[in-house]
């Protein structure tokens, strides 16, 4: 759970009900669910992105194996800007994908940045979205990467004015590709979507 502007996230025992630790990481951390995976030198981490830095913290999970690194942040990787609301990956993907509504430049607000977990020393390569859904220019931001069951491709919502059009766009998560662009006057700015077995199996 984040701290907000306290720029610290708090980690609790949910058996117990107790403070395991408290993490210092940037600038107002936006933690939904993060995003867990097996980084290649650190073990298990989780991932969160900040609303006020472009920092990505990577904390170590693993205090049986990895008693090293648990608790602790492990690497920090650097996105597009602040403004994230979500981060997220699946256990069959080699991406991490991190959004940015809420940047103030539209261009980033209206794009995703992706990490390769296998080098994570690589920059992030940037999808832009919004172009993709046909959404005009000073609208549009996307929000929440989601997987589907398969976690062989991902929706995210491109989240415009009530009165603007606004989209659902399926991306390929191993070309990185478009595979689909869902409109619909019923889409009134969309901003969670979750996919049902997921969320009820802790899939993230």
């Amino acid at each position: 759970m984040a701290a907000n502007e306290s720029n610290k996230i708090a980690v609790v025992d949910a058996k117990e009900g107790k403070r395991t630790a408290l993490i210092d990481v940037d600038k107002i951390p936006h933690p939904g669910r993060g995003a867990n995976f097996n980084h290649p030198k650190f073990g298990p981490v989780w991932a969160t992105g900040h609303l006020g830095s472009e920092k990505i913290a990577l904390i170590g999970t693993d205090p049986k194996k990895n008693r090293q690194h648990a608790w602790k942040v492990v690497q920090m990787l650097d996105g597009q800007g602040g403004g994230n609301l979500f981060i997220k990956t699946h256990p069959k993907s080699a991406n991490l994908y991190v959004d940015t509504p809420l940047n103030p430049d539209s261009k980033i607000a209206r794009s995703v940045a992706v990490f390769n977990i296998k080098d994570l020393s690589a920059k992030p390569k940037i999808l832009p979205i919004a172009d993709w859904a046909g959404i005009p220019e000073g609208q549009g931001r996307i929000v929440q990467p989601e997987y589907n069951k398969a976690g062989d491709e991902v929706w995210f919502a491109v989240w415009s004015a009530k009165d603007q059009t606004s989209a659902l766009v399926v991306v390929d998560d191993k070309t990185l590709k478009p595979k689909a662009v869902i409109k619909d006057p019923k889409l009134i700015t969309p901003t969670g979507h979750f996919n049902i077995y997921n969320t009820q199996h802790d899939v993230y």
